[in-house]
Order: structure tokens, then C-alpha cells, then sequence
């Protein structure tokens, strides 16, 4: 079956329905709420400027409302032009909403600048106003935006940053998603989708994984020009600012939003990168089980069994809500609501973005998800993992526009841990031994792309980063050299890296976007690990204490968040713990193999 006879999922027509944020792109509600922001930001402005240091507590809670009012208009608008335009990155109309809701989101973050610099710059003793009891819904905000104070600059100079960021990241990082949403793979005659190429890197068939992986590199190929240049500016962009701020290292500027600090996430990522020997052990069991001498990059993923289940739409909506549901009900009931509202896109179309993603848009509507569904057994676990997102960030919306969101390092919590109800669901329903091995084999594979693959990918980012601050520009060849060797570092000799592989770095969006992003997968797969092992030993309440983590959201920091679990993130011990999960699920698969 070729790509363009691709047979039909349900999910073709499952479109999401934004009118709960607007009615359409030209709605007049836009300007409205726009105007009404606006006008709310001068009269804050009016009547707040220079004056932070003499309110009292409830003064402060007054403020801090109003402010949290505007933001909130700022994300609904944001949200909305950011949700539609991914859908259609080709349609000039959502281009030009785009724009305009950024330039406006920038307009209004000048004029309240003043006030988030004039906390910063309390003294320790006025800033203890926020320990005041009418202040504690607001306390974690204000205590994390003082962290930030070493690295904000004054009022004029952070205007300008966020000015020129329209015509910087904010705008290369917009090209980039078109170039990529716009980019054609040549497949057996047609030019397909980036989703539809990268779904046969997953096929049974060790030729399609070939050809596929080819078709990748040459399209990528043709691109370098365009990729190589906008990574460039991003590092540039990364560097300046960094510099200007003051910021010890380039993942520094990361780590503080991430709320941790640069020791946590050296130690992460020195013990990973120390237990690089359970991937090798996975991949040299991946040879036995194939039959072959030797594995190549395009072999990554390969099915273990030559068993292309086939999932529609329907059934995949069974699977998650089931599985959800029989860890708690509480939690299907609002998987539901995502079907049943239409607050999911899934079908794969021409001009849509690739990849997946929950949007949480503002605290006052719901969560979005995004996702390219192609009926593939992965794609079940994705809608798993998005859901996860969707409900983490509905139940935290109660903390509030300023409080709602969570650190990176948390927030791919729910989301991995839903990916493992969902994989325990299906493997106890499988009565094929054979086909029990290949999905334990996947589960695998999916796990090392969390933890290894995404910290392998965070040495790529210290690479070019730090090379791009001693060398300058950097060259394709100097990217793709730094891909390589961090890449191989992680497989070893399990693996054989081709050269063809060197351009892949030039397609993967949070390089781009969210620079230093990928450590935080590897930070929430590991902690997921410990929390479901827990959960399985039957930690007293353990239900009704992960459902009020969720939501929790980011009103506190994340160790305090998760204490009720039982767990110490502060404990170095932790990732070695998480570590050592994986390594006894790989031996015990090695003994499955020789059972089968």
C-alpha cells in the first residue's frame, strides 16, 4: 500500500472546534478583547507605575488581579492564532493573525514591564510582603519571579529585547515551522507529508526503512542553506541575550524557568550519560532478535514482530479512555470531554504542522490537542501522551492564569505516566507471547528515546551552542559533525550511525523554539518510572495524591509538589534509581527473548 492509498482511520474529519477561544480568524471578538487589553494595561500602568514598593497586601492582590486579567486576554489571543495557524501554516490569513497577535503580545508586555522590574527590585525586607496570608494564592509567583532578578536588565533595556524579538527568534522560529510544514519527501512516486515519511521510518519492512530514511536525508539535504542559517541565528540570538543577562552558561537562562538549578541538571544528565551501556545492551538484544550482524540508524524503531496492527480512530478512543479510567475515573471523565467537545485535531493534511502537542490556551477555557493520527499502534500512545498533557493542564487551571502552567521538568509528567497506563492496558489484553515481547521491545524503544535519546540531543545543544560562542558561524558540516558524535557516543558499537544521518538534526522544531527544552523529557520520563513503581507497589492514597499533584499545577516548586509522593528530586541517588528500573526491564526482556 502506498502512502497516497492510505486506508481511512476515523480520524480524518476529527477536527477541533476553537470557538470556545474564537469564532474565526476575522471574528471582531479579537480586536475586542485586544482593545480591552490594551486599555486595561494603560490604566495599570497609570496607576501602578513607580508605586510597587508602596502598596500593602491587599493593595498588591489588587494589582497582581488586574495584571493576571491581561495576561489573560494575551493568552486566549495568542492561543487561538497559534492553534489555527499550525493546522494551515500555508494559509496567509493565519500567517498574518500570527503576526499580529505576537506584535500585540509584545505592545502589552512593554507597558507591563515596569511592574514585574519593580518587584524584582524590592528590597528582602519589602519583598517578605509576600508571605502576607492575603497573598498566598499569589506567594510561588512572587517568590519565583525574584529569583529571576540577577538576570533582568532595567525597564528601557528589556523593552528593546522584547521589541526586536518580533524581527528575531520569534520570527525565525515562525519561518522555520513553514519551511518544515511545507517540506515534501519523495515516496514511490508522490511527495508526501514529513508525518507520512517519518510513519514508514517505523515499518516492518527493512527496505521501507531504508528508502524512507534516504528520502529524509535528501530533502533535508536540499534544505541546509535554510536550516543551517536559522540555526545559526538562533544561536547568535541565544548568545547575545544570554550575555546581556549575565546567564553563567547557555542552559542557564533554561534551567531557572525550569525552576531547577545548573548542579540538577548536570547530575541528570552525567548519570544518564554514564549508563550509556543499557542502550547497547538493548540494541545488541534488538540484533538477536531480528536475525542480523549489524544494525544502522535507520533500524532505530523497527518492529520486532512483522505485526502492523491497524487502529482506527474509535478504537484508539476505547483504549485511552479505558485505560485511564481503571487508575481513575475522575480522570476518564475528562478524557472524555476532549472527544466529545472536539477539542482534539487529528487527521493529517497537507499544510499542517507535524508532531503533536497539548495546548493549555488560558486558564479560563480548556486544553487543546494536536496530533497527526495515522493509525499505527505509536499513535494510540501519542494520543496516551497528549492526553496526559490535556489533563494536567485542565485540572491546574484552577491556580490561575500566573500559576497554572508547570516547569518543563515537570510538565511531561502526566503525560508519561499515562503513556505507561495505556502500555500496562494493552499488554495484559495481548495474548499473542510474541506480539507481549515486541510491544515490551517498543515500550523499550520509546524509553530510551525519552531519556537517552533526548539527553544525547541536549550534548548536540551544548555543542553547536558552545561552539557557535567560541568558533562563530557554524558550517553544515560543523553541525552535523557535533550530531554525529553525540549521536554515537549513545549507541556505541550496538549501532552503526551512517554519515546519511548527519543532517537529521535539521528538522527537530524545539531546537528552535525552545532552546535547552529536550533534558526536561528525560528529567519527567525518570521521575514517571519511580512514581509508577510506587503506584504498582501500592502506595497508601497514591490516586488521590497524583490527582492533586496535577492540580497543583506551578503553585509551588516542583520538589514540594511532588513530597507527597515520596519523592526527593534534591536526592542525587534518584536518577540512578530511575536508571537501574530500566536496566532490570532490559535484562528481564533479554530472558522473555530466550523463553519465546
Amino acid at each position: 500500500m502506498t502512502v497516497g492509498e492510505k486506508q481511512r482511520t476515523g480520524a480524518e474529519d476529527v477536527r477541533w472546534d476553537l470557538s470556545d477561544l474564537y469564532p474565526s480568524p476575522e471574528a471582531p471578538e479579537i480586536d475586542a478583547d485586544m482593545q480591552a487589553a490594551d486599555a486595561l494595561a494603560d490604566t495599570f500602568a497609570e496607576t501602578y507605575r513607580g508605586k510597587v514598593a508602596t502598596l500593602d497586601a491587599e493593595e498588591l492582590r489588587e494589582a497582581l488581579e488586574t495584571f493576571e486579567s491581561i495576561v489573560t486576554y494575551l493568552t486566549k489571543i495568542g492561543s487561538y492564532a497559534q492553534l489555527i495557524w499550525t493546522t494551515d501554516t500555508q494559509n496567509p490569513v493565519l500567517g498574518k493573525l500570527m503576526a499580529k497577535a505576537q506584535e500585540f503580545g509584545s505592545t502589552l508586555q512593554q507597558k507591563l514591564l515596569f511592574f514585574d522590574i519593580e518587584w524584582k527590585n524590592l528590597s528582602e525586607d519589602a519583598a517578605k510582603i509576600a508571605d502576607h496570608p492575603v497573598l498566598e494564592s499569589y506567594r510561588h509567583y512572587l517568590i519565583s519571579e525574584r529569583l529571576m532578578q540577577p538576570y533582568t536588565l532595567t525597564e528601557p533595556e528589556e523593552k528593546v529585547i522584547s521589541r526586536m524579538s518580533l524581527a528575531g527568534m520569534n520570527a525565525w522560529s515562525r519561518y522555520f515551522g513553514e519551511v518544515m510544514s511545507n517540506s515534501r519527501f519523495e515516496w514511490e512516486g508522490d511527495m508526501v507529508t514529513q508525518s507520512d515519511i517519518l510513519s514508514l521510518t517505523k515499518s516492518p519492512d527493512r527496505d521501507v526503512r531504508q528508502r524512507a530514511a534516504e528520502s529524509i536525508t535528501k530533502t533535508l539535504g536540499d534544505m541546509t542553506h535554510t536550516t543551517t542559517y536559522v540555526f545559526n541565528m538562533m544561536l547568535l540570538d541565544k548568545q547575545q541575550k544570554d550575555e546581556m543577562r549575565g546567564y553563567k552558561t547557555w542552559v542557564s537562562s533554561r534551567n531557572m524557568s525550569n525552576q531547577v538549578d545548573d548542579e540538577t541538571v548536570d547530575a541528570l544528565v552525567e548519570a544518564v550519560t554514564s549508563r550509556y551501556d543499557v542502550v547497547s545492551r538493548y540494541y545488541n538484544l534488538m540484533k538477536k532478535v531480528l536475525g542480523v550482524d549489524e544494525l544502522y540508524d535507520y533500524d532505530r524503531y523497527a518492529p520486532v514482530e512483522e505485526v502492523e496492527k491497524f487502529i482506527t480512530w474509535d478504537e484508539a478512543r476505547t483504549i485511552v479512555t479505558d485505560a485511564y479510567g481503571r487508575f481513575d475515573p475522575r480522570m476518564a471523565e475528562i478524557v472524555a470531554k476532549f472527544f466529545d467537545n472536539n477539542w482534539i485535531d487529528a487527521p493529517i493534511k497537507m499544510g499542517k504542522r507535524g508532531g503533536a502537542y497539548s495546548a493549555s490556551t488560558s486558564s479560563t477555557v480548556h486544553p487543546y490537542i494536536f496530533m497527526n493520527f495515522d493509525g499505527k499502534m505509536n499513535d494510540v500512545m501519542t494520543l496516551a501522551h497528549e492526553l496526559g498533557h490535556g489533563i494536567h493542564q485542565y485540572l491546574s487551571r484552577e491556580q490561575g492564569e500566573l500559576l497554572a502552567d508547570t516547569p518543563l521538568t515537570t510538565a511531561e509528567m502526566a503525560s508519561t505516566f499515562g503513556e505507561m497506563l495505556v502500555f500496562d492496558y494493552l499488554i495484559e489484553r495481548e495474548e499473542d507471547p510474541k506480539v507481549r515481547f515486541s510491544m515490551r521491545m517498543e515500550r523499550i524503544a520509546d524509553t530510551f528515546a525519552t531519556v537517552y535519546r533526548q539527553i544525547s540531543m541536549n550534548r548536540f545543544e551544548d555543542g553547536i551552542h558552545n561552539a557557535r560562542r567560541e568558533q562563530g558561524e557554524l558550517s553544515t558540516d560543523q553541525i552535523t559533525d557535533i550530531w554525529l558524535k553525540t549521536q554515537r557516543d549513545m549507541f556505541g558499537d550496538s549501532l552503526t550511525m551512517r554519515d546519511e544521518y548527519g543532517l537529521w538534526w535539521s528538522y527537530i522544531p524545539h531546537f528552535i523554539g525552545v532552546p535547552g527544552y529536550v533534558y526536561a523529557y528525560s528529567f519527567g520520563e525518570l521521575l514517571v518510572w519511580a512514581l509508577y513503581a510506587k503506584y504498582q507497589q501500592g502506595l497508601d492514597g497514591f490516586q488521590n495524591k497524583y490527582y492533586d499533584v496535577l492540580r497543583a499545577g506551578g503553585s509551588d516548586f516542583p520538589p514540594n509538589i511532588l513530597a507527597p509522593l515520596d519523592v526527593d528530586l534534591r536526592d542525587p541517588k534518584f536518577w540512578h534509581d530511575g536508571l537501574n528500573l530500566l536496566d532490570e526491564f532490559v535484562a528481564q526482556t533479554e530472558q522473555d527473548f530466550e523463553a519465546l
